[in-house]
C-alpha cells in the first residue's frame, strides 16, 4: 500500500470515545458505572473501535436530568472541534433522562458530524428504528418522573402514619435502630450525647451564652461530635437549637428541592459547575409532618431558645447599623472570603475597616486561613466612588475600551489559528475526496469503496464547514454584543448631573448598578464592572431591561487602582 492509500485509510478511521453516566451514591457504590464502560469497550471492540482510557468519559453522581456534567461536557467540546467521529453510549437514558435533552444532544452532535450509538438500544437507520429509540427515550423520562412521583407520595403516607425510617437520620443525641421482624424503626435516646443537647440548651436560653462561647466550650471540655473525628462548628450548635426533634416532635419535609438560581461564590470559584442542577430551601412550618420520637428538652426550653435565636437575630452586632457604600461586594481574592466591617477605638476616634472573614483566627479551629490585612474603610470607599464618578464624568473611557476589545477579537491569535487550521483541513479533505473519484475513474477503486470512503469525507467535510460558519458566527455575535454596550452612554449621562449630592443608599444603588464585584489581593484591588443595559436585539418597539453585562470578558480584566499605595495597616 502506497502512502496516499495509507492516508487515506489513516482519514476513513473514525475517531471515537466512550461516555457513561451514573446518577447516585448507591450505584457508584455498586460500581455500575464499571459495568456500562465494560459493556460498551466490548462492544466497540467487536465493531473494530480502537479506544485508549484517554477518550472514555465518565460522569460518577450526576443527574440525567441536567447537561451540566464534566464529562458530557468534555464530549461535546471535542465533538464541536472535530476531533471525534462517534460517541458510543450504553443506552439513551445513560446519555439523558429527559428526551428533550436527547434530541438536544442528538442533534448537536449530528451537526457537527458525530455519530451517536448506542449499545443497549435498537440501530436508528429506519424511520421505523429512530421512532423507536424515541420512544425508548420518552419511556425513560415517564419513568423516572412517576419513580420520583411515587416516592414522594409513599414518604409521605409513612411519615403521617408515624414512620422515622422516612427521615434522612437520627440527629444528635439519639441513635437510629433499624425495623427488623417484630419491631418498626425507631429512634433510641443515647444518653451521653442527650446530656450534651440538654447542656447546649440551658446555657443558650437560660445561660444567656452565645453560640459561638458554646462552641468553644464544648471544644475546650473536648466533647466529641457525632463522628468523633471532628470539632464543634456554630452551624451544628445553631441546627440543634431549631430542631424541634428535642421536644419530642421530628418533623418530614423541613426542605424541598428547587433549581438552582445562583452561582454562589464559592461555587464560582470551583468553575461555576456543580454536580447538583438543584438546592434545597426551607418549606413553610405549616407543611412539615411531625413524627413522634423521645423527647430530650420541655417544650419551655425549646420556646425560650426560639425566642432568644430570634432577638438575636434583630438585634445581632453584625447586623448593619449603618451602611457602607461597598456593603457585600468586597472578595478576597487569596481565601475567596468576603469582606467584613469592622472597628478600633483610638484616643481621638473610632476607625472603620474592611476585614476579610477568612483572616479571623478565632473562627476556624485551625487557625486563620489568609493573611490578608485590614483596610480602612474611608480609603477604600473614596477610592471606588471616585473611578464610579470617572466613570460617570468621562462614558468615553468606556467606549474607547469596547473599540479597543472589537479589534482585539477580530485579531486574535487563537482565532486566526483556529480558522486557519479548519480552512486547511477543508482543503485537505477536498483533496482526498477528488484522488477517490481520481482512482474509481482509473479503475483502481471499486463502487462499494468509493461510497464508503467518499462518504465518511463528506462527513468530514460538512463537519468542517459547520465549524467554520459556527467561528464566523460567534465572531459576528461578539462584535454585536460589544456594539450593544454603546447604549450605556444613556444610562452614564442620566446619573452624571445628580452624582455629586447624594445620600449613602443612593450611592450604594449606584455603585451596585456600575460594579459587579471588588476584589482585593494584598494592596492590590480589581474593580469588575457591569453595567446594566436596555435589549437592543428585539424586532418589535420596545425595550426589556436586562442584566448588566461584565465588561471583565475572561482573563482580561478592566481594571482600575491596581496598586493602592497606604491601602492597608
Amino acid at each position: 500500500m502506497n502512502d496516499t492509500a495509507k492516508q487515506e485509510t489513516t482519514m476513513a478511521m473514525k475517531n471515537a470515545v466512550i461516555y457513561a453516566r451514573v446518577s447516585s451514591e448507591q450505584q457508584r457504590e455498586a460500581q455500575t458505572i464499571g459495568s456500562q464502560t465494560a459493556a460498551v469497550q466490548e462492544f466497540a471492540r467487536k465493531e473494530g473501535y480502537v479506544i485508549t482510557q484517554e477518550l472514555i468519559f465518565e460522569d460518577e453522581g450526576y443527574s440525567g436530568s441536567t447537561l451540566v456534567r464534566p464529562g458530557l461536557e468534555r464530549v461535546r467540546d471535542l465533538a464541536a472541534e472535530g476531533h471525534i467521529d462517534t460517541v458510543l453510549v450504553y443506552s439513551p437514558d445513560r446519555l439523558s433522562r429527559k428526551y428533550a435533552y436527547q434530541v438536544l444532544l442528538m442533534e448537536e452532535f449530528a451537526h457537527n458530524g458525530v455519530d451517536v450509538v448506542f449499545v443497549n438500544a435498537p440501530s436508528a437507520h429506519t424511520p421505523e428504528e429512530q421512532l423507536l429509540v424515541q420512544f425508548q427515550g420518552m419511556i425513560a423520562e415517564y419513568e423516572r418522573a412517576q419513580i420520583a412521583e411515587r416516592s414522594r407520595r409513599g414518604k409521605r403516607y409513612r411519615a403521617r402514619s408515624g414512620v422515622v425510617n422516612v427521615l434522612s437520620g437520627a440527629p444528635y443525641g439519639y441513635r437510629y435502630v433499624k425495623k427488623n421482624d417484630g419491631t418498626a424503626a425507631y429512634y433510641e435516646v443515647v444518653e451521653s450525647e442527650a446530656d450534651v443537647v440538654k447542656m447546649i440548651y440551658d446555657l443558650y436560653s437560660t445561660g444567656r451564652m452565645s453560640m459561638g462561647a458554646i462552641t468553644r466550650l464544648l471544644n475546650d471540655r473536648e466533647i466529641p461530635t457525632r463522628k468523633g473525628i471532628s470539632q464543634w462548628e456554630r452551624s451544628t450548635v445553631w441546627a440543634i437549637l431549631r430542631n424541634p426533634a428535642y421536644i419530642g416532635k421530628a418533623c418530614f419535609g423541613k426542605t424541598k428541592q428547587t433549581t438552582r438560581r445562583k452561582v454562589t461564590r464559592k461555587l464560582r470559584l470551583c468553575g461555576g459547575h456543580s454536580p447538583r442542577s438543584s438546592s434545597s430551601i426551607e418549606t413553610p412550618r405549616a407543611e412539615w409532618i411531625e413524627i413522634a420520637v423521645p423527647a430530650l428538652i420541655s417544650e419551655e426550653i425549646y420556646a425560650l431558645a426560639k425566642e432568644k435565636l430570634v432577638e438575636n437575630k434583630r438585634f445581632a452586632s453584625r447586623q448593619t447599623k449603618e451602611p457602607t457604600l461597598l456593603q457585600g461586594m468586597l472578595v478576597c481574592r487569596k481565601c475567596g472570603y468576603a469582606y467584613y466591617r469592622t472597628s478600633t477605638r483610638t484616643s481621638l476616634k473610632k476607625i472603620y475597616y474592611y476585614r476579610c472573614l477568612g483572616s479571623d483566627d478565632y473562627r476556624y479551629p485551625n487557625g486563620r486561613k489568609c493573611d490578608s490585612l485590614p483596610i480602612r474603610q474611608d480609603y477604600l470607599d473614596d477610592l471606588v466612588w471616585k473611578q464610579v464618578l470617572t466613570l460617570l464624568e468621562n462614558p468615553t473611557l468606556v467606549e474607547v475600551e469596547i473599540e479597543r476589545r472589537i479589534e482585539a477579537a477580530k485579531n486574535s491569535v487563537g482565532t486566526k489559528h483556529k480558522r486557519t487550521t479548519l480552512e486547511k483541513e477543508t482543503v485537505r479533505t477536498q483533496h482526498a475526496i477528488q484522488r477517490l473519484l481520481d482512482a474509481y475513474q482509473e479503475n483502481l477503486l471499486g463502487i462499494d469503496d468509493l461510497r464508503n470512503r467518499v462518504g465518511v469525507l463528506r462527513k468530514r467535510e460538512k463537519s468542517l464547514q459547520s465549524q467554520l460558519h459556527s467561528l464566523e458566527m460567534a465572531e459576528a455575535q461578539e462584535q454585536l454584543y460589544f456594539r450593544i454596550m454603546h447604549s450605556m452612554q444613556n444610562f452614564l449621562s442620566s446619573l452624571d448631573a445628580k452624582a455629586q449630592n447624594l445620600t449613602m443608599p443612593e450611592k450604594q444603588q449606584i455603585v451596585r448598578s456600575l460594579v459587579k464585584e471588588v476584589q482585593i489581593e494584598g494592596e492590590k484591588i480589581r474593580i469588575i464592572h457591569s453595567i446594566p443595559l436596555k435589549n437592543k436585539l428585539s424586532s418589535t418597539n420596545t425595550t426589556e431591561a436586562t442584566a448588566g453585562y461584565r465588561l471583565c470578558l475572561g482573563t482580561d480584566k478592566l481594571c482600575f487602582g491596581e496598586y493602592i499605595p497606604s491601602l492597608c495597616t
